[in-house]
């Protein structure tokens, strides 16, 4: 850097700048060098300064609409296991997705030959106020239009959104614990959760999440929540469960049970508790039971009731 500063200095500087400290004839020369490099490096200095003030007034604008369908272009995908890839989205560069904590999006698109376009909610997996692109975490089930769509989208395809679409409303703090069990893709809106209250240095809220699969080669985002129950062993933890477990397995084996709820959720006698509910239909009727006809809670079923949960202490995502 120095060198490159020198070359650009008129030769009298630059018989100035090396020359030995002290050679009075040269001693003019010298401090107008030191004064031009000054002036080069603080000169950038200014210069980096206001570019940086530029970027920090530019205002970050939210990409999506709860009104209308927005067509948003797939920049890349990245296998996770034999069945799930990750989907990065491009935005803006100062732009958010614009995604409350616990909501969701509707995805849109027209398959085969139907006549109506089928519609799906999905929860994306990066940070809520990441800019320029957003993650979607998606498993490719066999009987699954909408999955196997996404999985065939190559970059520069385009995907149809809407959102948001809230859901439960989180404040920081309102629950002393929460309990979360989810199947296989329901996962996504337990990692949203889970990254908002662990960023946050003033939630205290503990979280313990089971997470039930067919194998251990189907629970994706493994090492995600790994690292963040190394990186928060006293707010979060984390137990993993299989239907069919392999030499070595050290987690739970088979479905949930009235057992692991007892074992690892927050009890039903507590006030400041939440359960939490996400996975397949089969689950959800055996944890939770399932939403009503028109997408709202109902009422608290399966294990859950059995156990004495409340509405206000169940949420079904």
């Amino acid at each position: 850097m120095f060198a490159a500063i020198r070359t650009t200095l008129p030769r009298q500087f630059a018989r100035a700048y090396s020359s030995s400290a002290g050679a009075p004839k040269n001693s003019n020369g010298l401090l107008w060098a030191s004064l031009a490099t000054g002036g080069v490096l603080v000169g950038g200095y200014y210069y980096t300064r206001s570019k940086e003030a530029q970027t920090a007034d530019v205002a970050v604008t939210k990409a999506l609409d709860p009104k209308q369908f927005k067509a948003f272009k797939l920049q890349e995908k990245e296998r996770i296991n034999h069945d799930t890839s990750r989907f990065r989205f491009e935005l803006e560069p100062n732009q958010e997705l614009g995604l409350d904590i616990t909501s969701c999006f509707v995805v849109k698109a027209k398959l085969d030959n139907d006549e109506k376009a089928t519609i799906r909610p999905y929860t994306p997996v990066s940070p809520q106020h990441a800019r320029g692109f957003f993650d979607l975490v998606v498993k490719n089930y066999p009987a699954g239009k909408m999955s196997s769509h996404i999985h065939g989208l190559a970059p520069g395809d385009s995907l149809e959104i809407k959102g948001p679409i809230p859901k439960h409303p989180y404040k920081a703090n309102e629950f002393k614990e929460i309990g979360m069990i989810a199947g296989g893709s329901g996962i996504t809106p337990m990692l949203q959760l889970a990254q908002h209250v662990l960023s946050d240095p003033n939630d205290r809220t503990k979280l313990t999440l089971v997470f039930a699969n067919k194998s251990e080669d189907d629970i994706i985002l493994r090492s995600t929540f790994d690292d963040l129950a190394r990186k928060h062993p006293d707010q979060f933890r984390v137990f993993y469960v299989v239907d069919k477990a392999t030499a070595g397995w050290q987690g739970e084996v088979g479905y949930i049970t009235k057992d692991m709820v007892k074992k690892y959720m927050p009890a039903a006698d507590r006030s400041d508790v939440l359960v939490a509910a996400c996975g397949p239909v089969p689950m959800m009727k055996l944890v939770s039971g399932p939403k009503a006809p028109d997408y709202s809670q109902g009422e608290v079923g399966g294990i859950l009731k059995e156990l004495g949960y409340t509405s206000q202490q169940v949420f079904k995502f």
